[in-house]
């Protein structure tokens, strides 16, 4: 999560940086194009969710996002969103 100092502002541009900076290549551009559209309209809990998610390894989010694995179900709504994205890329 975050440090109660951070304003909204900084911790959006933080985990936008996190998302187009990742280990593999597919997950910046999953993420990061995901965090272009979505963060700045996403309510609390749903940043916070995604926060969570970042800090997860690159081969798992691959592997739910790409319906190889199943996502924790705390996850399960964002890896939809994310692999919907993907096929829209392809």
């Amino acid at each position: 999560m975050t440090d109660d100092r951070e304003d909204r502002a900084t911790r959006l541009r933080r985990l936008r940086l996190r998302s187009w900076r990742r280990g593999i290549r597919e997950m910046d551009l999953i993420l990061g194009g995901y965090a272009d559209e979505h963060l700045d309209g996403m309510v609390p809990d749903e940043v916070d969710v995604y926060e969570a998610a970042l800090g997860e390894a690159d081969h798992d989010l691959l592997n739910w996002v790409t319906g190889r694995d199943a996502p924790p179900p705390r996850y399960a709504q964002l890896m939809a969103a994310l692999n919907r994205r993907a096929a829209r890329s392809r």
